[in-house]
């Protein structure tokens, strides 16, 4: 199977998880504060991810310079789009309860809603194509990480979108779309980095990672706390070390 190919399956898989998450939270009353600890534990992992798998391997390949730049620069676009989607209705679409606002309360929050999740699920499907480019195939850590975490990504932001109002045909036309986004996001990324310098991809990687962490703590971290409260952290340290414990296994 060509590289290309390859990442963009590994893409799909990882996004396909927010649609498993979806349809839980769709058929599933799940108890809020059940989702909130399984938000945590997601939250780890991706931190885990986040720290052993992309930067420290992008300092390794790019140098820290690089790695630092593109880190910040992730970091510094996410929360700038966020917060024009966030005035736009898209503030409370990762939340589980009435938080979100229906079309009626905040027209086209339910585009803003479509296009934040859209941008929470690229950076990961990003790195998951660059990691599939040393010809080793996915790195089993980072698939690991954006699988366990997209689960409750969709949980919870489906549960509240299903709160809102909103019908089947939007909650899972958002997810299945975002999924086919994940797939074409990493194979594109694929495509357009193969031939690229180890500190063009080592930047490039560093940039999505600051993106997602960025992501977890605008979104993912808040829906945590406000359920789970204080075992928010030992769910949390959960996450990473199972992470970890995947990555080195």
């Amino acid at each position: 199977m060509p590289v290309w190919l390859e990442a963009g399956v590994w893409g799909l898989v990882g996004g396909a998880a927010l649609v498993l998450g979806a349809l839980v939270a769709w058929f599933v009353r799940v108890p809020q504060r059940v989702v909130a600890s399984i938000m945590a534990f997601g939250a780890g992992v991706l931190i885990s991810a986040l720290a052993f798998e992309l930067v420290d391997e992008a300092e390794r390949a790019g140098g820290l310079l690089p790695t630092v730049g593109g880190f910040l620069g992730g970091a510094v676009a996410y929360v700038a789009a966020n917060l024009v989607l966030a005035r736009r209705g898209a503030r409370h679409r990762k939340r589980s309860g009435d938080q979100q606002p229906s079309e009626q309360d905040t027209a086209g929050s339910g585009a803003a809603i479509a296009i934040g999740a859209l941008l929470d699920g690229v950076p990961e499907s990003v790195v998951l194509g660059l990691t599939v480019l040393g010809g080793q195939g996915v790195g089993v850590g980072v698939l690991a990480a954006v699988f366990i975490s997209n689960v409750p990504e969709g949980l919870s932001s489906a549960a509240g979108m299903k709160r809102a109002g909103r019908g089947a045909g939007y909650v899972f036309g958002v997810w299945s779309g975002i999924a086919v986004a994940s797939g074409l996001a990493a194979l594109v990324g694929s495509l357009i980095l193969r031939d690229a310098s180890a500190g063009t991809v080592a930047a490039i990687t560093a940039v999505a990672a600051g993106a997602i962490l960025a992501m977890l703590a605008d979104t993912m971290i808040p829906e945590a706390f406000e359920r789970a409260h204080l075992l928010t952290g030992l769910i949390t340290a959960l996450g990473f070390l199972t992470a970890f414990a995947i990555e080195r296994a």
